[in-house]
């Protein structure tokens, strides 16, 4: 990649961060001159973090393109290219888990459940919990490309399994899970995992990276709430003994 591929990305990535927080902005500015009335320096403060913040966004979202989407595709293609096919349910596991990890948004609301539950919700159960979901959902992602299943054969009965446990889980937990499927899809599942799913539809003989590549976000989006349901679930019966002896 040229010094010029390297400076036309950086300009479109700045320009979709402009366009990310300058509504923001100038919705605080309305918001100060006709409601809030903050002191100078507090007005000042905030100023200076979203400056900091937009940098910060600027910086990672551009590593994450001229980065992660090539690498994403180049390891797609080496998976695609693998005689033993079943092997990709482990791998990508293993990708989607590690890519989940260190998203960003989703250690936000893992951060935000603790702080509001008082403690109760451990953040890091939150995160293993979404971690394992997206863990399962790669997988079968990259097998529904390689086998040509159809996207419909993992959606419908995921959704299904989701209603069911909507109704029997906790309304705390409902409420995370629900939330827990948009953070799972974030700047790094939609370049990284997205470029590997790419990588290994093109590298499939008679696979269309259009449309087997797309749609594993649909899964990701959706396995955390699952996960997350299940957590729940799991907590109440492991707490149901000791209130039975209370």
């Amino acid at each position: 990649m040229n010094d010029a591929s390297l400076l036309a990305d950086l300009a479109v990535t700045a320009r979709g961060v402009a366009l990310a927080v300058l509504p923001l902005a100038a919705l605080f500015a309305a918001a100060q001159v006709f409601f809030l009335r903050l002191p100078r320096q507090e007005v000042m403060r905030i100023v200076k973090g979203t400056l900091l913040a937009s940098v910060g966004l600027l910086l990672f979202l551009f590593g994450v393109s001229v980065g992660f989407m090539p690498f994403g595709r180049t390891i797609g293609e080496s998976f695609g290219a693998m005689s033993q096919h079943w092997l990709l349910l482990g791998f990508g596991a293993v990708l989607g888990f590690a890519t989940t990890w260190g998203e960003p948004a989703v250690r936000v609301l893992a951060g935000q459940v603790e702080e509001a539950s008082a403690g109760s919700i451990r953040a890091r159960v939150v995160l293993v919990a979404v971690c394992i979901g997206v863990a399962v959902a790669v997988g079968l992602g990259v097998l529904r490309i390689v086998y040509d299943w159809p996207l419909f054969w993992l959606l419908v009965p995921g959704y299904t399994l989701a209603i069911g446990l909507l109704w029997i889980s906790d309304r705390v937990f409902v409420a995370i899970a629900v939330d827990s499927g948009g953070v799972a899809t974030g700047p790094l599942a939609n370049t990284f995992l997205l470029a590997l799913a790419f990588g290994v539809a093109s590298a499939v003989a008679g696979r269309d990276p259009l449309m087997h590549g797309l749609g594993l976000l649909a899964l990701i989006s959706l396995a955390p709430v699952i996960a997350v349901m299940l957590l729940g679930l799991a907590v109440r019966l492991k707490s149901a003994p000791k209130e039975t002896e209370s």
